[in-house]
Formats: C-alpha cells, structure tokens, sequence
C-alpha cells in the first residue's frame, strides 16, 4: 500500500544581510525553548602610541565623559521644562491675583481739552495728561526711535519681555553692587503705567511681566508704542510726548527737531532731573548720550547725529510763564458750563486774537520792569474786547511761572474813580447835561466828607470837566442828587456783577470788582449803547468735528439810549484830550476813558475805548500794599496806550458814537443862571437858602432887642 506523501518546498536559502526574522528572532526562540546563542563580536582595538591597545567600552574615560554629558543635556531640559511651568504658573497666579478688580482692558485716557486762538494756534491743553493724544504715523519717525535707543533697542524684535537686556542688566547691577539698569522693556512700563501701582515687590514685577505679555497678544507693536509714547509720564505735569513738546518746547510733538527728540526720550530716565527748562545743562547732555544711541542703533547717521548734537544745545521755550495760560485756566473752568462733564477729548476754539494777546502781555511787562521797583508795583493786569464783547486779549499777572492767579478775572478790586462814569450816566438819564454846572468845594453830607486828589477846590466847573479832571466833591454831589440806587441799577444794567454797597462812597468806587467786568461794562459805550456779555469761549466741538456748543447772540440789547452813550463819550473823550487821562491818548484816533486810583494808591486803573476795542489796566500788589504814588492817569494809562497803539496800527479813524455839541459853548462859565444856589432843587441852593434865612432871623433879632421889639 503506497502512502501518500505531501510535496514539500525546498527551503529558500536566506541571503547574506537580509532583514527577515529566523525563528531564534521571535518571542518564542528557537524551537525548544532555547535561544540560541549569539556569536560574540570583538570591537577592533585602536593601538597607542606605546604599542598599547586602548579599548572604547563603558569602562573607558572617554565614555564617562560623554555619559555625563548626555546626563547633564537631559537633566538640564528637564530643568528648563520644569524651571517654564513654574514661570508660567506664577505669571498666571500673579495674573490671578492683580491688585483689585483690574480687568484686562486698556483704561481709557483721561479727556484733554485743546484750547486754541482765532487763527488756530494753541493756546494751551487743560486736563489731567497737560496734552491731547496723537497717533504714531503723525510723529516724526526719530521720536520713537529715540526712545528705542536709549530705552529697548530690540522692542520691535522681542516678544514683551527682552531675555537678553534682562540677562545684561542682571550682570550690570551685580557687578556694580547697585540697580543700575532696570531691563523692562516698553512693554513692560506700558503694563506697569496702565495696570499697577508704583510698589517695588516681586509679585508686582511677576504681574508686569505676565501683563506685558497679554499686550503683545492683543495689540501690535504700533499700537503698544503709541500707548506708550501718549502716556508715559515727562515730568512737569506732562504724560505724554504731546504734552511735553508742548510745556518745554512750546510746539507740537508733530514738529520737534531730532534734537527736541532726544531731549523728550532723555527724560524717560528722570524726567524732573533732564527737564530742559530747569537743567538745560543736564538736559543737553542727556540728549547726546541718546543720540549717541541712536547712531549705535542704526537709527540716524553720524551726520545727523551732529546736527542733532547742535540742536539739542539749544534753550527750551517751555511757554509756562506765557500769558495765554491765563486764558487756558479761565476757559478750562468755563467748559462745563456749556457742555457738562467733559468725557472725551475736545477742542475750544476762542476769541483770543495771538497778535494783540503778545502786545498786551509785552505792553504790561515792560511797564512793570520799568516802573515795577521804583514806583513799588507788584502786579498788573490787562484786558481788551470788541464791541461785541469777545476777549481779544487777557493777561492775567506779570509772569504765569511766578503766579497762576488770574488778575483779571478773579481779582476784586476797588476801582475808585474809574467807577465815576456810571455816576454821570445815571445823571445824564435823568435830564442833565455835560454842560451844567456844580460847585467843587468841600462836601459834608451826613458826615461824608469826601476830598479831592489833591484838596485843591476850583469852584463851579461843568460836569464835563468835574469827570475829565476826576473832581471826587462833584461825583458825590452827583451821587447824592441822582440815588445811589440809581447808579447801582446802571452799573448793573451795563454788566457789572459784583455786589455795591448802596451808599455815597460808591462814587469813589469803594465797591470792588474785577477788572473784566468792569472793561465790559465801559463796552456800551464804544458801541453805541448795546449791552455785552464778555466772553471768550466761540466754539467748542470733539476732535472729530462735531460741534458740542457754539456761541449765538450779542447780548442783552441796547441797555443806554445813543443821546446818553453821546453825552458820555463827550465827556470821557475831554479825560483822554485834556483830563487826567492825557497819556493814554492815540495820534490819529479819537478815544475815550477814564482813570482810577484808590486810597493810598493801592489801586490804579485806566478804562478806556475806541470805537474798535476797549481795553482795561489795572496795577498794584496782590497784598493790596501801598504803591509810590501810582496813578491811574500814570502808569496804568500808559500800557494801555502801547497796547491800543500796536492794536490800531494801519486801521482807519473811526469817530464814537454820538456827536454831542455843548449848548452854547461860548456862553461864560460862571452865569447867574448857572450858578448852584440859583437852582432851587439843588442841595446847595436849600442849604445856601436856609442859612440866609437864618442870618436873616439873627439879625431881625438883634435889631429887635435894640428897638425894645
């Protein structure tokens, strides 16, 4: 019986090297259990020098080496993976635990109010930051390149925090003994001048660190720079380039030369220490060293940098002692009044006129640096309007660096016999004349005896020259005849504000008030009797361009009637011709005005007017101390003639209003008729009858007695 056998396949022969696994290569091993066993092979053996052979095993000096080298590259990856989880953990816990409620939103910028002239240029910016914001495309690229320079040179490179300038200071401060380098990058003090207070402690530098991070994922480099450059602080009370430009260099960041630029990034380092307007010297020298900088820094040539050098050498015009602060301060108070709580950025546009602004400021300066220390005046103060009303110019002090208190505003004054004209002018609306006549000679009335300047007595004088010659005896005559109610309801009637005592001293301004009320109510007379209300706010709209106020109407309307507002200017036009007013007048244009002086020269004034502008001077000290016998027809009329002289250059001649002609002008003075005690409505003529009567009685007496009567 033949038995089957299945065909077997010869086994293949395996090829030398080839890669397939044998049975001995499997889980199991060879069949039985047992592996077997390897061939072992011999390394070759490099041979010394010595003949010696050197074996590479693991006993070897060469294998520990590199053992411990692979030791310590894997320990230390698993040291710096370890070493960022912390980091990150306490970044993340500090973020955690940021001081308050902070949120992560950028707070917005505190509101700025740019206050601008006529003709645009600033006036000066109010607000907590001292500027407005700008954008960084509008700044000269070498400002922020300055402040890279000498600040973080890699801020465009790095990701918020700069390991290699930390790492330099680290090395700085250790090998100096002190903290001399910071290593925050922009970034950083963003962080930190948005989110944190000023502390030194760890946890707050762990919570710049980890929110200078959070702004490098939300905003891009331009955007943190622009934050940074609008809010860093720059000393002074300036945040902000803006604002600093502006307060050392009276001008635009927008227009700063590359020296002024590296003037503003010198003061990142103290801004109190580099400010050029108190330590030009320092100043100077810190802007080389950032220039120096910024030529290190590939930022500007070397060519550049000696310009810059030059430029950065010169003084600063910081403008705090400029006038037009005064104007800022005022209409900064003002703001709200027409427009509420200002929540944004805006700007005011006013009617501050740069040109005569500079001439009143100029005018008032050089009076006081003449007459300041000899005649013993302290302070001054000017203001000028149209015959509108609209402030054209308003200087408030001698210098804004030495006082910011506003002379001529919020300064009241007695304004002695400037007060005199609405005396008249209730006199005039009540029928008289310039031409009638009083009586200058001492007065007793109910124990008021008022004196002249100069207890000097001319007898009967008109009205017109009792006012031109500032006689006190006829202005409170004057006062007594017409009410002293009555001249108060004129005084208010033509603006002025301030409370007025209801008795005769008022003639002799005894009252006070402050030197731009009282210029605005002397304005209706200019005009031809129309009320004004003084004013230098025109406009006020957000940078955006949407007007939030502007300025409608005149005023109140005609408050004086032209045959009055005639008979005044007659009158104060002869103060200016031949009065005590004479050196305030102007070649070529008629004016009118009147003087002022106080008891014991504490006060000095001159009010006056064309038909373009009135202007009003007034002098003295802050401590109301005596001057050296300053008049109102001395000093203060003559600032007030510089500065309506440079104001009325090459603009025609322009009579007042009115045309008075005197009745009979020929007529003598001294007449019968004329005379006060001829008049029966007049005090003297009661007090003339009365004693007449009375001689005559005695005498009737005596001969009475005589005769056995």
């Amino acid at each position: 019986m033949n038995r089957s056998v299945e065909p077997r396949l010869p086994e293949p022969r395996r090829k030398t090297g080839e890669m397939r696994l044998s049975a001995a290569d499997r889980p199991g091993g060879a069949p039985g259990g047992e592996r077997p066993e390897r061939p072992k092979r011999e390394r070759p053996q490099k041979q010394t020098r010595s003949g010696r052979r050197r074996g590479n095993g693991k006993g070897g000096n060469g294998g520990k080496r590199r053992s411990l080298i692979r030791r310590a590259f894997y320990w230390g990856i698993v040291a710096c993976v370890w070493l960022a989880i912390g980091v990150a953990g306490v970044i993340g816990w500090a973020l955690l635990n940021l001081p308050g409620d902070t949120e992560l939103a950028i707070p917005k910028r505190p509101p700025n109010i740019r206050i601008v002239a006529m003709d645009g240029s600033l006036v000066g910016n109010r607000g907590e930051t001292g500027g407005e914001e700008v954008r960084l495309y509008e700044l000269p690229p070498y400002l922020p390149q300055a402040v890279m320079a000498i600040e973080d040179r890699r801020f465009y490179s790095h990701f918020g925090v700069d390991p290699l300038g930390l790492a330099r200071a680290v090395v700085v401060n250790f090998t100096s003994g002190d903290v001399v380098q910071g290593g925050s990058t922009l970034t950083q003090q963003l962080a930190k001048n948005l989110f944190l207070n000023p502390e030194r402690t760890y946890k707050r530098k762990l919570q710049e660190l980890g929110l200078a991070l959070w702004l490098e994922f939300h905003y891009s480099k331009d955007e943190i720079m622009e934050m940074y450059l609008n809010r860093v602080y720059l000393g002074a009370g300036a945040y902000g380039v803006e604002a600093a430009a502006q307060r050392y260099f009276g001008k635009s960041a927008r227009q700063v030369t590359l020296g002024e630029a590296a003037m503003l990034a010198g003061l990142l380092k103290a801004p109190s220490r580099y400010a050029p307007n108190k330590n030009p010297d320092l100043a100077e020298d810190r802007a080389k060293t950032v220039i120096a900088a910024m030529v290190d820094a590939g930022f500007i040539t070397s060519r550049e940098a000696e310009l810059a050098r030059l430029d950065a050498s010169g003084s600063a015009d910081d403008g705090i002692g400029s006038s037009m602060n005064y104007v800022a301060d005022m209409v900064a108070k003002e703001v709200e009044q027409y427009i509420g709580k200002v929540k944004g950025d805006i700007v005011v546009d006013t009617t501050i006129d740069p040109a005569l602004q500079r001439d009143a400021e100029k005018a008032l300066r050089a009076a006081l640096a003449e007459n300041g220390k000899k005649r013993k005046i302290g302070q001054g103060a000017v203001v000028m309007m149209d015959p509108y009303g609209a402030v054209r110019a308003l200087v408030g002090g001698r210098n804004y660096r030495g006082s910011e208190f506003n002379r001529a505003v919020d300064a009241h004054r007695q304004p002695g016999s400037s007060f005199k004209p609405f005396v008249y002018l209730t006199a005039m609306e009540q029928g008289l004349s310039p031409m009638d006549v009083r009586v200058d000679e001492p007065v007793n009335i109910g124990g008021y005896r008022p004196e002249n300047y100069e207890n000097e007595y001319k007898g009967p004088v008109t009205l017109a020259q009792a006012l031109s010659h500032s006689i006190n005896t006829v202005a409170v005559r004057l006062a007594d005849e017409v009410g002293p109610k009555s001249v108060i309801a004129t005084a208010k009637r033509l603006g002025i504000r301030s409370p007025i005592e209801p008795n005769l001293s008022i003639a002799l301004g005894t009252s006070e008030v402050s030197l731009l009320e009282l210029t605005s109510a002397y304005v209706p007379l200019s005009n031809g009797g129309y009320g004004v209300v003084p004013h230098v706010i025109r406009r006020i709209r957000s940078v955006e361009g949407d007007i939030l106020y502007e300025r409608n109407g005149t005023g109140p309307g005609q408050v004086v009637s032209h045959e009055a507002v005639a008979r005044m200017n007659y009158m104060l036009q002869k103060t200016v011709t031949e009065g005590t007013g004479t050196r305030a007048r102007i070649d070529g244009h008629p004016a009118a005005g009147k003087t002022g002086t106080t008891q014991g020269y504490k006060d000095a004034w001159f009010i006056g007017y064309t038909a373009s502008y009135t202007a009003g001077v007034w002098v003295g000290n802050d401590d109301a101390t005596p001057m050296n016998r300053v008049t109102g027809g001395s000093v203060p009329a003559e600032i007030w003639h510089n500065v309506m002289a440079e104001a009325h250059k090459g603009m025609p001649a322009i009579d007042l209003p009115g045309g008075y002609v005197p009745e009979n002008p020929d007529k003598p003075l001294i007449a019968s008729d004329q005379m006060p005690w001829n008049r029966q409505d007049h005090p003297v003529a009661d007090a003339a009858g009365t004693a007449v009567k009375q001689v005559g009685r005695g005498i009737g007496n005596f001969f009475g007695r005589i005769f056995g009567r």
